[in-house]
């Protein structure tokens, strides 16, 4: 119970963040948060997201990684919501997947898209989660040319984007994007969490220390045609001074990190 407080605290204090002016209604033991800003027009369902962070069936090691990842507040950030339908660009052991899994609820549904260059490793661990959950459902294909058997209202990665640029991965980033524009509805959101690199830095940190400039990436995906709305610092640390390669010890799982929210016009 405590723990579920603590999360819609945190849901809450992060939607008071974005918006001037919040309304919590109550009606059955339902609530929601409805922001007068139009970036937080849709409502944010508080109950599904600490319902989706306590729910018994997350692995232990995942639940022990919350307070660092922060969940509650990236749903929240995110504006997922019953039915809609979702892409989690390379799931690996489906941290996001499993919560994404439960807010959407038996009317929507979650691709655990796992690219084909990496799918010989990564294809059991998306076929568990959708073995695990009636509601997610493991694609392959492409980066750069990615398709869903429906259009989609949100497309999520998590300190995945970075690894697009390196060359072993063979993609044109800018395709990719591309594709990801076409695969959502008007309206859709694409949502991108990565590791910050270094101010002018651009992409020339992506394969030595695993981070990106956030700035950079935002020219990338808005030149794709995407509207950026804004960011979350739910999982920004000033203390990360940027020259560490992000599995270093002294920063792995503490680094500063960027959450942006995209949206196709529509």
């Amino acid at each position: 119970m405590i723990k579920r407080l603590a999360a819609g605290a945190a849901v809450l204090a992060l939607s008071t963040g974005l918006s001037a002016c919040i309304i919590v209604s109550s009606d059955g033991g339902s609530r929601t948060v409805v922001a007068s800003d139009a970036a937080m027009s849709s409502p944010s369902y508080v109950s599904l997201y600490t319902d989706a962070v306590a729910d018994p069936k997350r692995p232990a090691d995942e639940v022990a990684r919350d307070p660092l990842r922060h969940p509650a507040e990236i749903l929240a950030f995110a504006q997922l919501a019953p039915g809609d339908k979702v892409a989690d660009i390379r799931p690996g052991a489906g941290y996001f997947t499993r919560l994404f899994s439960d807010v959407v609820g038996p009317t929507g549904r979650v691709y655990a898209f796992v690219p084909e260059r990496t799918m010989a490793r990564e294809n059991a661990g998306a076929d568990a989660l959708a073995a695990g959950y009636s509601n997610v459902t493991r694609v392959n294909g492409l980066l750069d040319s990615m398709t869903y058997a429906e259009p989609l209202d949100m497309i999520f990665m998590s300190q995945e984007y970075h690894d697009f640029h390196i060359p072993g991965f063979n993609t044109d980033v800018a395709k990719m994007n591309a594709a990801v524009f076409a695969a959502l509805k008007p309206g859709g959101r694409y949502i991108l969490i990565d590791h910050e690199a270094a101010p002018g830095t651009g992409i020339s940190a992506v394969q030595t220390l695993h981070r990106i400039e956030g700035d950079y990436l935002k020219r990338e995906v808005e030149a794709a045609g995407f509207i950026y709305e804004g960011e979350s610092t739910a999982v920004a640390n000033p203390a990360d001074d940027h020259t560490l390669n992000v599995f270093d010890e002294k920063i792995r799982g503490k680094t500063d990190q960027f959450v942006y929210r995209f949206r196709k016009p529509g």
